[in-house]
């Protein structure tokens, strides 16, 4: 059942699991001001099988089946999403994320899957049929990553049944910096642009330094427009331009590099 194991090779590592600090100090300030309690994100990157032409109506009704039967049963899973490419450096890939309260809720949650599975297909001709179908529609290529969230997020006020684009800029932590809590207090928390927000930073994956910063939006013309409104809040929050220029100079270091990634939601699929 390889749909069923895209996160399981994760529970195998748990000893060697790295905690990396993110955004300088203010992180732990602000932790110790809210209680902030984290939770812990996994992306599995998974890749359509470019061996034959998808059908994406009959991929959709299957994965719908499995997130009806599997996904949407699991109460350990908190959230869980299905984000394909709109503008990445690859049109094949599609990320499955999930999102849990705790490390023990991750590991709980796939063994409460199997069962909800074997319940959903009890007999084992026709689950063997229905993951071989699955499968079917996915290259063997795939990463799997495990973030914990920073309590710096913006919550997303109503939920849409139209899909949204979800723009990800994936950073590298730098030598140090300052001031990213006045920034997102100051600039992101006010841009109304942006639906929703939400940063982590790396768990378990393939670069120990990777932190995300992830916002949502109901369209491109939108991400353009909140750049231009960053700029402006930016100006009208260090309206002086030495102690704008200052702040940014101590700002810039917190990240030394980092990439663009935008992709669509899939409505039926999120939990």
């Amino acid at each position: 059942m390889k749909s069923t194991k895209r996160i399981s090779t994760l529970a195998t590592i748990f000893l060697l699991l790295i905690s990396v600090q993110f955004f300088g100090q203010e992180e732990k300030e602000a932790t110790t001001e809210t209680e902030f309690k984290p939770a812990y994100i996994v992306i599995v990157k998974m890749h359509f099988n470019s061996d034959h032409v998808i059908d994406f109506s009959e991929w959709k009704k299957t994965e719908e089946e499995y997130f009806d039967k599997v996904i949407s049963k699991n109460d350990l899973i908190m959230h869980s999403g299905v984000y394909r490419h709109y503008l990445t450096p690859d049109s094949s890939e599609i990320l499955f994320i999930k999102v849990f309260d705790s490390w023990f809720d991750f590991e709980a949650a796939l063994d409460l899957n199997v069962e909800l599975i074997e319940e959903a297909w009890p007999d084992e001709d026709e689950r063997a049929a229905f993951f071989e179908k699955q499968s079917s529609f996915y290259n063997d290529e795939h990463s799997d990553e495990m973030y914990s969230t920073l309590p710096f997020y913006k919550s997303l006020e109503t939920e849409s049944e139209e899909p949204l684009l979800v723009y990800m800029r994936k950073n590298e932590a730098g030598e140090g910096g300052d001031g990213y809590q006045e920034y997102f207090d100051n600039v992101i928390a006010k841009n109304k642009y942006i639906k929703g927000f939400f940063s982590m930073k790396h768990f378990f994956g393939a670069h120990s330094r990777d932190a995300y910063e992830v916002g949502v939006y109901d369209n491109l013309a939108d991400i353009e427009k909140a750049f231009e409104e960053n700029q402006r809040l930016s100006n009208e929050h260090w309206a002086d331009k030495e102690e704008r220029e200052a702040f940014f100079k101590e700002f810039n270091k917190v990240f030394k590099g980092h990439g663009d990634y935008i992709y669509q939601t899939v409505p039926e699929l999120a939990k």
